[in-house]
């Protein structure tokens, strides 16, 4: 009976090594997506006023927390029944990251400013406060719903070959982690100006100590909000293009003799081009057809 116990137990504890070294290597694959994640987060959740920001952030947490208990019950699903719909949909989001990283990047060197800053500091009622407030947790529990399925479905891809138990271990883990890391680092990111107003009024000294924190910190806001959307981007596109690299048969070789990140870079980047180019073309022609009808 005892040695059957420690047997069991010898068991668990194996399952486990497994668990925590493939959680790391599926952590590792995520964390181009949980950069964009956080960098999208960041912006969404800033704009409000002061005593606002975190009961909105908490309420955009509680809607990633739902979304994931969603998408894993699906993805195991899909996963120990249809496991080729786990390779089509690792593709097809593929094409979703590549698309919105070339998108951003269209954007910038553009210059073509479609997504406007809200500000709700504006002299607004109550009411339509807490309007914008609904609208933008909506657009932000919606951006994590799409941003949740890629983490869990290259998660989940990591550890195909492994056992199911082993497999929803470790997925589960990992979107825990995302959600817990990426909303905790998005509130002390959302809090920092706040923090350095707090530090600029804390005496009646000119340029103390603490006023240069503060002024430190109110200054660095946006400047790592914008840093986070570049890496973010970049990252998209590297995830994207290790999708296709992957997962997409006849690109197995291509560039194959170049360094790995340069390749999967690369190949991120043409393939969002491509999209955007159909995706304007397609625009363009609805567009066009609306106005015929008109």
């Amino acid at each position: 009976m005892a040695s059957g116990f420690f047997a069991l137990l010898d068991d668990i504890a194996s399952i486990m090594d497994d668990v925590a070294t493939m959680a790391k290597i599926s952590t590792k694959k995520t964390a181009g997506i949980l950069g964009d994640d956080l960098a999208v987060n960041a912006e969404k959740a800033s704009g409000f006023v002061s005593s606002r920001e975190l009961p909105v952030l908490w309420a955009i947490t509680k809607g990633s927390f739902l979304n994931k208990l969603i998408i894993l019950p699906i993805a195991f699903l899909l996963s120990a029944f249809v496991p080729v719909a786990i390779k089509i949909i690792l593709v097809i989001g593929g094409l979703y990251l590549a698309y919105e990283g070339a998108e951003k990047v269209y954007h910038y060197l553009g210059k073509h400013d479609e997504h406007k800053h809200v500000d709700l500091n504006e002299n607004l009622t109550k009411e339509q406060v807490l309007e914008k407030e609904k609208e933008k947790i909506k657009s932000a529990i919606l951006t994590d719903f799409i941003l949740s399925v890629e983490i869990v479905i290259i998660a989940l891809g990591t550890v195909m070959e492994e056992t199911l138990t082993i497999q929803i271990l470790v997925v589960s883990i990992v979107a825990i982690i995302a959600t817990i890391g990426v909303y905790g680092i998005v509130a002390l990111i959302v809090r920092m100006d706040d923090l350095g107003i707090r530090l600029i009024n804390f005496n009646d000294r000119d340029k103390s100590f603490t006023d240069s924190i503060g002024n430190f910190l109110v200054k660095a806001l946006p400047k790592i909000v914008k840093g986070l959307s570049v890496i973010g981007t970049i990252a998209l596109l590297l995830v994207s293009g290790g999708i296709f690299a992957h997962y997409v048969p006849f690109l197995h070789h291509f560039l194959e003799s170049w360094p790995s990140i340069l390749r999967e870079f690369v190949m991120g980047v043409l393939v969002g081009a491509l999209v955007l180019v159909l995706v304007m073309l397609f625009k363009k022609i609805f567009n066009l057809n609306k106005k015929k009808g008109h």
